[in-house]
């Protein structure tokens, strides 16, 4: 499976999410410049986490209106996939290629600590790999975390099964302490309605080796992998 790691200014998970596709997973993996909008021969696009732009106006919003975010359409409508994590789930919400927004943290700080996530979702491309109700860890590193959205927006997606993740504690209890920054109803991760975009503000790349604390973040990538072999739908690209 083909993936491609966008780089922005001031993109900083990009090497992290290269190496853990690259090295760990030994799947093909390329940088993407944000200038880019061919993006033929790939599979999965990443969108990393960081600061891009240096989060001038709002966190991804000037990423959000960049060449390689306006092809994103097109290459989603011939079968790819798009992950953006962290600073990448924002960019997608600013280009309105997902729902709601990402505001600052509820407690004005920046958060970067381990979260518990409930699995809501276990339907999608990207959590085949996983149980409903299961709990997963992962860290999250941001200020601008706090997911919100208007009242019918949450309706459908709730209507729609599009909240994937929500921030939960240890044992899967969805209450306030386990929300680490203020997001409507614990909401860590939503798709779009089609279920090829996965937007999520915890960085599954830092989950992907025993040694650094957990491998749950690979279970996206399994994900991805799994369905690939089930039906080969990357193969129609």
């Amino acid at each position: 499976m083909n993936f491609g790691v966008v780089v922005f200014p001031g993109t900083w998970s990009d090497c992290d999410f290269h190496y853990v596709i690259g090295e760990v997973l030994r799947q093909p993996v390329r940088y993407v410049w944000h200038r880019e909008t061919d993006l033929g021969g790939l599979d999965c696009l990443i969108l990393p986490g960081g600061f891009s732009y240096g989060d001038y106006l709002r966190a991804g919003a000037i990423a959000g209106r960049s060449p390689v975010v306006d092809a994103i359409p097109g290459f989603v409508e011939r079968g790819g996939l798009v992950l953006g994590s962290c600073n990448g789930f924002q960019i997608l919400c600013e280009a309105k290629l997902l729902p709601g927004a990402l505001m600052r943290n509820e407690c004005l700080q920046y958060r970067c600590q381990s979260s518990h996530l409930l699995v809501e979702n276990a339907e999608t491309v990207f959590t085949r790999a996983m149980r409903p109700g299961q709990v997963l860890r992962m860290p999250i590193s941001h200020g601008e975390g706090r997911y919100v959205a208007d009242p019918d927006s949450l309706r459908r997606l709730k209507v729609n099964g599009q909240v994937v993740f929500r921030y939960c504690t240890e044992d899967g209890g969805l209450t306030k302490d386990a929300n680490p920054n203020g997001s409507l109803d614990n909401i860590a991760g939503v798709v779009n309605e089609a279920g090829n975009i996965l937007g999520l503000m915890p960085h599954p790349e830092r989950a992907a080796e025993s040694a650094l604390g957990g491998t749950d973040g690979t279970l996206i990538f399994h994900s991805l992998l799994g369905s690939l072999v089930e039906d080969g739908t990357f193969s129609k690209r």
